[in-house]
């Protein structure tokens, strides 16, 4: 079996899913014309157009997971970035033909059966890579840990576009910004630090923590808890790590809300974090 304990001990997200649902649908069954119709950080797509790439998530992946349904692949020399935002609009602007009513309907029917889907998974089975984090196998807690921040993200992102409050209690924000911080090893790779160099990112608040990634021989590997004497340590408040994460804001922005220490070099590249598939210019997550 692929060795993935460089990712850090798992995270366990399955019983958020129902809850994280149902606070998405009473959140939706609360807006009128003109809060469907707020714009939000993804560019050209309004509150509507993210509720329905939820619901093209949710079908996505019960179709390939659960059922074991692929019917659409990247064309010839078609980046997967590029894929993802090319289907992803596909899909939105045909569910633009869906009244806010029957969006609710159909998110409610799959939000459910997503929910179910990854309570019945077995975390620590190996499946598709998640790219972010790594080009193997990844285990399924971390798949799970990604759908879940993903869900989470477009939740925030309706919720500030339409000024009402999101689920940022340590609850759902813990174990997202600790499924975000699982991407450091891999943002990590191409330094030349020599083995044995320690980074510590730490994240203030209730919701945040500590993450240390130690260079090995073969790589750097993460662990959950604070190192004495790290190489270089990059301080962040939990809004402007989830931000940074999704490319809500860029690590320039991050680094001026950072307070560094150590090695600025090291700093600078584990502050080029990204959790999401993503490709400039920021799409979705």
């Amino acid at each position: 079996m692929t060795n993935t304990s460089w990712l850090g001990p798992p995270i366990d997200v399955r019983p958020l899913f129902a809850r994280q649902q149902a606070a998405f649908i009473d959140l939706l069954q609360g807006f009128g014309a003109i809060q469907w119709a707020q714009p939000t950080v993804c560019p050209g797509w309004d509150v509507k157009d993210v509720a329905a790439h939820v619901l093209g998530d949710h079908i996505g992946r019960l179709s390939r997971h659960r059922d074991g349904y692929t019917a659409l692949r990247p064309r010839a020399d078609e980046p997967f970035p590029s894929f993802l935002d090319r289907i992803n609009d596909e899909w939105v602007t045909a569910a633009r033909r869906l009244s806010s009513r029957l969006l609710i309907d159909q998110l409610t029917v799959f939000g459910t059966q997503i929910a179910k889907f990854w309570q019945a998974a077995d975390l620590h089975a190996l499946g598709d890579p998640v790219s972010w984090a790594g080009p193997g196998p990844a285990p399924t807690w971390l798949d799970a840990a990604r759908d879940f921040s993903e869900y989470w993200t477009h939740h925030q992102q309706i919720c500030e576009a339409t000024g009402t409050a999101g689920l940022t209690n340590p609850e759902y924000l813990g174990p997202v910004l600790d499924t975000f911080m699982r991407a450091l090893p891999h943002t990590l790779r191409h330094t030349t630090d020599p083995e044995g160099t320690v980074f510590q990112m730490t994240v203030t608040g209730p919701a945040g923590g500590e993450w240390t990634c130690a260079r090995g021989a073969d790589g750097w590997r993460l662990q959950r808890q604070p190192a004495p004497h790290p190489a270089a340590r990059v301080e962040l408040d939990a809004d402007t790590a989830w931000r940074l994460c999704t490319r809500g804001i860029t690590p320039e922005h991050a680094a001026g809300h950072a307070r560094v220490s150590g090695d600025k070099h090291l700093a600078a590249a584990a502050l080029q974090i990204v959790s999401i598939i993503w490709s400039p210019p920021l799409r979705t997550p």
